[in-house]
């Protein structure tokens, strides 16, 4: 049976730190958090997670986002998909960077893997989405891997499904009711994709949502493969004295 998870958009730890069961030391702590997100080419991250990204700017979160390649073998109009990527991040308030890797032979080594480091260590995100690690386009998933490798020290890794992701079943559900429309907007910046590439499709997109959204029994969800996820209950450690008192039953 498989385990899964489903992340309310009000909260990113088991509790909501702005409920009476949380703190307000809880809630600086939360406000803190640093979120990268990557992808291969504009317009994959906000595919994949757009709607998630959008939940944490909304929680006050720094969002940042890494794009591999310029995209410059995709579908293109008079305005470059890169400009299309920056409008993006200006809609979505996230810093922007580039992994300036050509598009169609994103590596997955050493190169990759060092690129990736630079930007963890320079926006210290703890939090990373990234490509599910089967799909049929090879730069997807030469960045999945590289990822996974460059993040092994990062507390919380979820990967994101593309339309061109295979044998997708998501663990970990993240309720973006309210951020779907955010999120199309998001695509619709990349208009070049939208209008003549036809594996971006809005209403398919939409769809998407609501389905996984049925799945977690949610109205719109996001889903993800867990590699790995960090719970923060909001609990202040004990020490040792009061642990002994806990189990002793002891007020």
């Amino acid at each position: 049976m498989r385990n899964v998870g489903v992340l309310r958009s009000t909260g990113w730890a088991m509790l909501d730190s702005r409920s009476p069961g949380g703190t307000d030391e809880n809630f600086d702590k939360e406000a803190d958090m640093r979120v990268l997100a990557i992808g291969a080419h504009p317009d994959d991250i906000e595919l994949g997670c757009g709607a998630t990204l959008l939940a944490h700017v909304a929680r006050g979160h720094e969002v940042s986002m890494l794009v591999m390649t310029t995209g410059e073998q995709g579908p293109q109009m008079a305005r470059s998909r890169t400009h299309e990527q920056e409008d993006a991040a200006r809609l979505l308030r996230a810093n922007l960077y580039w992994g300036n890797f050509e598009d169609g032979a994103v590596p997955e080594g050493r190169t990759a893997v060092g690129s990736i480091e630079a930007i963890l260590r320079e926006t210290q995100a703890t939090v990373v989405y990234t490509h599910a690690s089967r799909d049929t386009h090879q730069d997807h998933r030469a960045t999945a891997v590289a990822t996974l490798a460059a993040a092994r020290r990062a507390t919380s890794v979820l990967q994101y499904e593309s339309p061109s992701t295979i044998g997708f079943t998501p663990t970990i559900f993240v309720d973006v009711e309210g951020f779907v429309e955010g999120k199309l907007a998001l695509l619709r910046a990349h208009a070049s994709q939208v209008q003549r590439n036809g594996l971006v499709d809005l209403e398919a997109i939409e769809a998407q949502a609501r389905y996984r959204g049925f799945n977690a029994r949610l109205r719109h969800a996001e889903g993800f493969v867990c590699e790995r996820m960090q719970f923060d209950l909001g609990v202040h450690r004990m020490t040792p004295e009061q642990e002994l008192l806990l189990l002793n039953g002891t007020n």
